[in-house]
C-alpha cells in the first residue's frame, strides 16, 4: 500500500531543507498517515483504514458509510 489517503488523496511533497547558511537540500515531507479502525453500522462490521489525520476528522464527523461512498473507496 503505497504511503497515500484514499480519501484525502493527499502524499508526499518534495522541498528544501535550508540551513543558515542558505544551503538547500532535498527533502522528502510525508504525509500524517494514521491505522484506525472505524464501526461501520451498515455492514456491522470493522473496518481497519489508513488515513491522513484530516480524513479521520471528516470520518468521525461526517459518518463512515457517507464519507467512503463519497471517496468511492471500496471496503
Amino acid at each position: 500500500m503505497s504511503r497515500k489517503c484514499p480519501i484525502t488523496k493527499k502524499k508526499a511533497q518534495n522541498g528544501h531543507k535550508v540551513s543558515h547558511s542558505n544551503i538547500k537540500t532535498n527533502h522528502k515531507r510525508e504525509v500524517n498517515l494514521q491505522k484506525k479502525r472505524f464501526f461501520d453500522p451498515e455492514s456491522g462490521k470493522w473496518i481497519c483504514l489508513k488515513l491522513s489525520a484530516k480524513a479521520i476528522k471528516t470520518l468521525t464527523l461526517k459518518g463512515v458509510a457517507a464519507t467512503l461512498k463519497k471517496a468511492k473507496v471500496s471496503i
